[in-house]
């Protein structure tokens, strides 16, 4: 069952120089229990999209459609939306554990602020226990400060506080930057748990090796559209779009062959291009990619790329 759908969705910043174009028209669905992971180089737009579906661009305005259990998220006012859905029903981790805990209190206090901001302190202990249990940590964590923690006991102390009231969709904006291989493993497998309870969850991360394990459907970022969207097992054994192809050619592998990369940088978002954004990186460019492509439809998806044209499926845009 389709509760997330996304149609058209742009969001623009306002700066001295004009808009930027951070997130210009996706599309995509979403079912309950379902993961999606989003890819992409950096400020391709993964975390504007992430922030977008919460309603938490700062200088930002988001335009198109979202609609989330049978509600139109952006057509509610922001005190609808932060009393109904914000925390509730759709949470965010954002990236930094550091940067999202305050350091002169200790972990507990910051539980009962936000339990508090929400109007749940009548039973607030429990609340926090089974918070802190779901993340694996024990309750000596809540009497302690943030600098006295693990970078991976933080980041975990800030799922259990995205995780509190119990939403139905969480944003994970990539949570295991800057901690090591088996720290990264732990988180990566807590979010297999938090599925397998049948959490539904936006994983937004560089590494697709870590998307293979735990997406159900994925989306690939470039120039502030998603220039491939579809099922995991589409993404990774038949690639259409050649930057999709060349973000897995990039992974290193163990055969000895060397990883390739893709030259060049990604187009400026402060003038969104009338051609196809990729343009001026793909081996694969024709005349006709001076035209920015639709929506192409393709098995479990769709891929914008002039190369599908002809693909017997109508363009996903018609």
């Amino acid at each position: 069952m389709t509760f997330l759908s996304i149609n058209g969705l742009s969001s623009r910043y306002a700066s001295s120089k004009g808009p930027v174009y951070a997130v210009d028209d996706v599309d995509f669905e979403l079912d309950s229990g379902e993961s999606l992971g989003i890819a992409g180089e950096s400020a391709c737009g993964k975390s504007t999209l992430g922030l977008s579906l919460i309603r938490m661009l700062s200088g930002g305005k988001s335009y198109g459609q979202i609609h989330f259990d049978g509600d139109s998220l952006l057509d509610l006012s922001e005190s609808d939306f932060d009393n109904k859905f914000r925390w509730k029903k759709i949470s965010m981790i954002f990236q930094g554990a550091m940067n999202s805990l305050d350091p002169v209190f200790t972990i507990k206090q910051q539980f009962v602020e936000i339990l508090k901001q929400h109007n749940c302190d009548g039973n607030s202990d429990e609340l926090i226990l089974n918070s802190i249990n779901s993340v694996s940590l024990s309750v000596d964590v809540l009497k302690k400060y943030p600098h006295e923690l693990s970078g991976g006991m933080k980041q975990r102390v800030v799922i259990a506080m995205a995780l509190i009231l119990k939403p139905q969709f969480v944003i994970a904006d990539e949570p295991t930057t800057a901690l090591d291989v088996l720290i990264q493993a732990q988180i990566i497998n807590l979010l297999k748990k938090l599925k397998k309870d049948g959490m539904s969850f936006m994983l937004i991360t560089h590494d697709l090796a870590v998307l293979s394990e735990i997406a159900d459907k994925i989306g690939i970022m470039y120039g502030g559209q998603m220039v491939e969207f579809g099922s995991s097992e589409e993404i990774y054994k038949n690639p259409k779009h050649p930057y999709t192809q060349g973000l897995l050619e990039s992974i290193p592998t163990l055969n000895g062959n060397a990883p390739k990369y893709i030259p060049g940088t990604p187009p400026s978002l402060l003038d969104a291009p009338s051609e196809c954004r990729f343009i001026d990186r793909c081996p694969l460019a024709i005349e006709k990619c001076k035209q920015l492509p639709p929506k192409f439809k393709t098995d479990t998806g769709y891929v914008r790329c002039w190369l599908y044209e002809d693909h017997p499926d109508t363009s996903a845009d018609a």
